[in-house]
């Protein structure tokens, strides 16, 4: 057994996400794990881009409210909740309009250890606006 000290929180990239979002990694892959793990926490109107990971990704919610949205629609999540994004589905997460959110992000990364995830276009203001409406 190995205790790890906790992770530097650093602010999100402008270029995954919009608005004010920190991140807090929990633990990151150590082979044979492919596990990353971060605490996520999205101030009001802050979210995430538009993105997809090839092995998936689940999304636990510890504090606030938040939107996950897909290109089929969108959830309202509280805390306790728990979203399974599966490989390849393209989707956003962010704080409801008005509310804190935080969430814990686990994925598997790539057999040599790169990052699955492809980030795509940010989420506009009319998309999160009507997520919001939902």
């Amino acid at each position: 057994m190995e205790q790890i000290p906790a992770g530097r929180t650093g602010k999100a990239s402008p270029q995954a996400f919009t608005g004010d979002v920190y991140m807090t990694p929990i633990t990151t892959p150590r082979p044979p794990s492919r596990l990353f793990a971060a605490m996520v926490r999205f101030t009001p109107g802050s979210r995430t881009h538009w993105h997809s990971h090839a092995l998936g990704q689940t999304l636990y919610v510890t504090e606030g409210v938040g939107i996950i949205g897909t290109r089929d629609g969108v959830v309202r999540v509280r805390p306790g909740d728990t979203v399974w994004a599966p490989p390849g589905e393209e989707h956003w997460h962010g704080s409801a309009q008005g509310y804190l959110m935080c969430h814990m992000a686990m994925l598997e990364w790539n057999d040599d250890g790169s990052d699955p995830t492809t980030w795509l276009e940010p989420v506009t203001d009319e998309q999160y606006r009507a997520a919001n409406e939902s």
